[in-house]
């Protein structure tokens, strides 16, 4: 990058300078955002991917855009985003690093929820401007995704010089900034995980289950109640628990029991785990009576004890290789 678009990408006030960009990583995350600024007029130049399905996303998302090897996507562009796995990134950073690809004054950006800046120190003695911009969304790899940046938050970490040049970008993007501290990155992460990554499961599981009770389209019968449930939980929290544990209803909680360890024994281990988590809550924010939580905590402890450490059989029908 010159010295002029240096200056006006840190200095931008309304909008960055326009860039070429560079794709290290061709997910489903890394072609969408270079998508998404090319919109905003930045310029794709480069993108690197190795699986079939990276190619696919690559030539549907930014065609006409070639496909070259990571140190040549840093060698065209002035705007690179690291776009890999989280377990990957400090690897690809420091080869990066190592073999003289980065160049003084290289925007250097990665997407990972987990780290800040600071994995991208190599980088920054190279004299790259480090940013972190996570889009807190799950992405499908197709072009929908750019649609769904409109108004998407994302997790920013930036040196404070770099901090208006970082928002700027996620504004451009089509998203909303919000500044998280470096030493905060893990807990903003397993937030996210918690919410989002666990309630995919929790719904397939409950539609598997919907299934066995002879339901024919469990995903229409759940999408309003789900819906409704997301809704009133962020914006009431807490206050919108229901149900049978919020109730203290133990007897039906522990025909649940009875029904899943018949049926789905897989799911006891998480229902059990859900349903002392909501009672806490439910205890702590006045909505489950402490003349019912006795009887509802009992039948959770006694059914925990039952199913062991698996979810499947209790503590003395270990089977032969598994661990006790």
């Amino acid at each position: 990058m010159n010295a002029s678009i240096s200056k006006e990408a840190l200095d931008a006030r309304d909008r960055p300078a326009r860039l070429t960009v560079g794709v290290v990583g061709a997910g489903r995350v890394g072609p969408a955002l270079a998508a998404a600024l090319q919109l905003a007029g930045h310029r794709p130049v480069a993108v690197s991917g190795v699986s079939d399905a990276s190619v696919r996303r690559a030539a549907a998302l930014l065609p006409d855009v070639p496909l070259v090897p990571p140190a040549e996507v840093l060698a065209r562009a002035e705007l690179v985003l690291l776009t890999v796995p989280d377990d990957a990134l400090p690897g690809l950073v420091e080869g990066l690093a190592e073999t003289g690809a980065v160049r003084p004054g290289q925007l250097l950006v990665h997407t990972s929820g987990r780290y800040g800046t600071k994995v991208l120190d190599p980088a920054l003695r190279a004299g790259a401007l480090p940013l972190a911009l996570h889009p807190a969304m799950t992405f499908t790899g197709s072009s929908v995704d750019v649609q769904r940046l409109a108004g998407c938050s994302f997790g920013v970490t930036a040196p404070e010089e770099l901090r208006l040049a970082a928002e700027a970008l996620v504004i451009e993007m089509g998203g909303e900034p919000e500044w998280i501290a470096e030493e905060s990155r893990p807990l903003y992460h397993a937030a996210l995980a918690l919410g989002a990554n666990h309630l995919v499961t929790l719904v397939a599981q409950s539609m598997d289950l919907l299934r066995q009770a002879g339901v024919g389209a469990p995903d229409r019968m759940l999408g309003p109640l789900l819906g409704a449930a997301l809704d009133n939980a962020l914006r009431s929290g807490d206050a919108a628990l229901t149900g049978p544990v919020a109730r203290g209803d133990a007897g039906t909680v522990s025909a649940h029991i009875r029904e899943l360890r018949a049926h789905a024994p897989q799911t006891v281990a998480g229902y059990l785990a859900m349903a002392r988590a909501t009672a806490d809550r439910a205890l702590d924010h006045g909505l489950l009576k402490p003349e019912f939580a006795e009887d509802l905590l009992g039948v959770l402890s006694d059914s925990g004890a039952a199913t062991g450490t698996n979810g499947t059989h209790g503590p003395d029908e270990t089977g032969p290789g598994e661990k006790r």
